[in-house]
This record gives structure tokens, sequence and C-alpha cells, in this order.
């Protein structure tokens, strides 16, 4: 089952355990996925003397892992494979206290800190790519708090209790029986979730104020190309952000990366990752920051764990997010028939009717990879015309069950209380009012800067960019922006990282001739 290059990959990973693992699986004798899921766990079990593998008789089909003989609190309900094998791996080395995704002491003791017991269920699909970040981080928090407990199920394994539950998104996560979040996320939010659902005893203290020569908010390219080329210039940095590699990390094929003809969002996410452990920069990860004052010229800015973090130069990097529609029933129906990843959710309309909102790339992009699923994509534009690129709308042109709608905007998504049944929108130029009927509304409508937080402190134009020269400062000295977040134009991984340099040298420039970096 797994190749041998992978194998002695897998010996190299294990090769400093310290202690002693089981995959003890339970088994109907005739389920037919058993002969897989022990067949995989066997191999792996064989490329370490540390781990082994047990099978008994049970219901359905499910595996736990044992540390000296003690279960954990983490079970799946899934063969392991595909993305979902690395997270596998993870939870051996996590358990063992190795791995670089494991929490920082503040991040620990808020975990520790989830009062009750609560049962955790991720529904995810081995095709997902968003899927193994939730299931990986809630992992971590169930090993932190034991009574955390957690299960990983395939849905397509497990069909009739993905219908049950009317999931049409993944993944989707439940605790104690209710929703709790669909959709990508990060340790930090489904940290917050847990506590908000359940309560918690961690008390933010009061940390004492920490002084760095450049502080970076936001951890995609731009970031951490900032955080890389500062600390090369032998500045303290620190790197605040939510997760390294940002909205990169949702990004399936990249193939526009010079050199670099073909990776994936993930590979590339690993690459960042790697690439800031090269050097003493402080990767302040699954938090935001909620504050920023001005004080003398230095920047003082405060984290939602808490933390005083200050500098004298500050690089915001937070890139973009998707732009929502703000329709009546879009939150509504966010993993139950509205989605924004085709990649990820788009299976699950194999055989339906789809709509996607948005004629530009990714818009355009999302239709032709549903038309090989869905029997049934409507395109929805608001201009008068698509504005995505020739080749695109020629592809498009050629799938005979795809239509497409100019001029139409959008007014409601229509469900009947559980899933999406339709789509209200009116056509601009007679005014007239239509019900589309479908399955799923796919929204495509582009990007909005992540700016929030700094708009009061820094200038942003109308659409919440930061303003910038041509060398990244802001209008406000020792304020620098870099990326998507900024105006500059064309928002590709490659310019960001470039600015990412530009804005770290830009700080250097400053410091060494002397400019003062005050207000």
């Amino acid at each position: 089952m797994l190749e041998q290059a992978l194998k002695d990959q897998v010996k190299g990973l294990f090769a400093n355990l310290k202690n002693e693992y089981t995959f003890k699986v339970e088994s109907n004798p005739t389920h037919p996925h058993k002969d897989e899921l022990v067949g995989l766990l066997q191999e792996v079990s064989s490329c370490s003397e540390k781990v082994n593998h047990t099978v008994e008789d049970g219901e359905g089909l499910a595996f736990t892992i044992l540390q000296n003989g003690d279960a954990s609190s983490v079970v799946f309900r899934a063969v392991p494979t595909g993305h979902e094998f690395t997270t596998l791996l993870l939870a051996v080395l996590n358990m063992d206290g190795i791995g670089k995704n494991l929490p920082d002491e503040t991040l620990m003791k808020r975990m520790k800190g989830i009062k009750g017991k609560i049962e955790v269920k991720s529904y995810i699909s081995l095709s997902c790519t968003n899927c193994p970040d939730v299931v990986q981080a809630l992992n971590i928090i169930s090993m932190m708090n034991p009574n955390v407990h957690h299960e990983i199920i395939d849905g397509a394994m497990l069909q009739s209790e993905v219908s049950h539950l009317n999931i049409q998104a993944v993944p989707s996560v439940f605790a104690n029986g209710e929703q709790l979040h669909v959709g990508r996320s990060t340790l930090g939010e489904l940290l917050g979730k847990l506590e908000e659902k359940a309560g918690t005893e961690f008390k933010a203290a009061s940390v004492t104020e920490k002084q760095y020569d450049v502080i970076v908010v936001g951890g995609g390219p731009a970031g951490v190309s900032s955080a890389v080329y500062s600390a090369r210039k032998g500045f303290s940095v620190a790197i605040v952000a939510e997760t390294v590699g940002g909205q990169v990390t949702e990004t399936v094929a990249i193939e526009n990366m010079i050199s670099t003809p073909k990776t994936t969002g993930s590979q590339l996410t690993a690459d960042l990752k790697l690439h800031l452990n090269e050097y003493p920069i402080d990767v302040l990860e699954n938090r935001r920051v909620e504050k920023v004052e001005l004080v003398d010229g230095v920047k003082q800015i405060s984290t939602s764990l808490g933390e005083k973090l200050s500098t004298p130069a500050m690089i915001i990097a937070t890139g973009a997010s998707w732009r929502k529609l703000n329709v009546p029933g879009e939150n509504e129906y966010i993993g139950s028939g509205v989605a924004f990843c085709t990649h990820c959710d788009g299976p699950f309309y194999k055989g339906k009717r789809t709509v996607v909102i948005g004629g530009g790339n990714s818009g355009l992009e999302a239709a032709i990879d549903l038309a090989a699923i869905a029997t049934e994509v409507t395109v929805l534009e608001y201009m008068n015309e698509l504005k995505g690129d020739q080749v695109l709308q020629d592809k498009l042109s050629t799938l005979p069950h795809v239509k497409i709608i100019t001029n139409a905007e959008t007014l409601s998504v229509e469900g009947d209380g559980k899933k999406v049944t339709a789509l209200k929108f009116k056509h601009r130029d007679s005014g007239h009012i239509e019900n589309i009927d479908t399955d799923g509304v796919f929204v495509q409508i582009g990007l909005r800067a992540n700016s929030e937080v700094f708009s009061e402190v820094v200038e942003t134009n109308r659409a919440g960019e930061i303003m910038i020269d041509q060398n990244c400062r802001t209008d406000i000295p020792g304020i620098y922006a870099a990326g998507d977040v900024s105006v500059v134009p064309f928002k590709q991984i490659v310019i960001a990282m470039g600015e990412g340099a530009k804005a770290a040298l830009s700080a250097f420039d400053d410091q060494i001739k002397g400019l003062q970096l005050a207000n």
C-alpha cells in the first residue's frame, strides 16, 4: 500500500519516538474497508519498533492510538489515506511531543482551561485540502485536554450519518451534538469556539511587554518574506498571524511561481514555515492583532491572547479574504448549500444543480470545475459582461449544461431551514425578479483587504486597501504594508513576496539612514 520511498520517510519521522504506540482497531469482521485499514496501519507500524497494531471485533470501523497502553482521546472512523495520512502521522508525533505544529505555552494553557467534557466529531472528506488543518488542530486540543474527545469521521464511508445531519460541506465539526464549525479554520478560531461553548478557566494574564526591532503582522507570502528579510538584516523579529500561509492554504494548484513550475498551497505553506524556521524569528501563530496604538513613535500591539508587543517598525501583511454577498440567507446556509471552495465542497454536488456568483477568473474556474460534477451550472455576473480571461470564457462556452446570466443582482439565498433550495436575483436591465432552483451556491466575487484593525491608524482607500508609496511606506513613519492588504496591483503570490521583501528593506533603509520613526 505504501511505496518504499514513503515508508522510508515515515521511518525517519518515527526514528526519535520516546514512547510506545499501538493502533487499536475495532471492526466488524465483514466491514468492506477493514482490510484496507488494517493493511495501512500494519505498514505504518512496520516503520518503527515503537509502533504496533491490534485488531478486535467490534461495530463499524474505528481505531484509536494508545500511548504506553493508555488510550488517547483521538478516534479515527476513517481510513486515513490521501490528505489525512499526514494527520495520522502527526497524531503519533504530537502525542510524543514532536512537531512544529505544536502550540506555544500560552495556547497550551488555554486548551487545558476548557471546562467540562466535550464530544467533538469532525466530518471530513479524504480529498478535502482544508480538512487536515481542522482535524489536526482539534487533535492537539484533545491531547492537551483529556476532557475533549475527538472523532475523525470520513463522510463518504458513513453516508447515512452525513445525510441524517444534513452535512453538505466539509469539514463540518459538531460539539456535543450541535454544529460548531463548517469550512476551513485555524487552531485559534476552533479553540475560541470551544471556549465559547463550554467555558474556560483560562485567564489572560497581564504579559510583560516584549520589544522587537520589527513586528510583522500576517503569515502569508508577503509576511513571511518580510520576516525573513528583516531577520537577515540582523533585526529581532516577531511574526504575528492567525496561521502561516494565509490565503495560500486555500489554493490547490499553483503553476505561476517562477522557477517552480507546479506546487500546491499546502506544499508552499510548508515551505514558508520551513524558511521561517531557518532564522531566529518568534512565530506567534493562532493570534489576531486586536489593537494598535502609537506612543512617541512606538507601535504598541495588543493580541487576542492578551500579549503586549512593541516595536519601532511594523509591517502589515494581513492579506485579503473571500468577499461575501451580504444578502439574506447567505450566512444562515454556509455549509448547508452556500460554499466558497469548489475543490473542497464541489464533490457534494455530484448530480445536483449549482449556481456560481461571479464572472471573474475565480468564478469561471469554479463553474468549469462544477461542470464536471453537477448536472446544471448557472453563472451570475453583476456587470453586463464576464470579466474572466477569454481562454476561460471559451472553455465555458463548450460546456452544454452551463448557463451564463449577466446584469444579474443577487437578492437572497432561499432555503427550507435545513438546506439551500433556490437563489433569488434581479435582472438589472429590466428589473424582473427571478428564482433559480438550486442545491448549492458558490460565492466567487473576489477578495477584501484584511485591514480593519489598522484603518484608524493608517490611510486606506474605499476598498479597504492600505495606501503605500513605491517603497511600501504608509502615511505613518515606521509602518509599512505589503501584499494583498495594500493598494499594490495584481494580487499574486510572487508579487506579494517581492513586496514583503521591499517593505523589510525599506524599514532597514530608514533605520540606517537615521530616519526618525516617530509619528
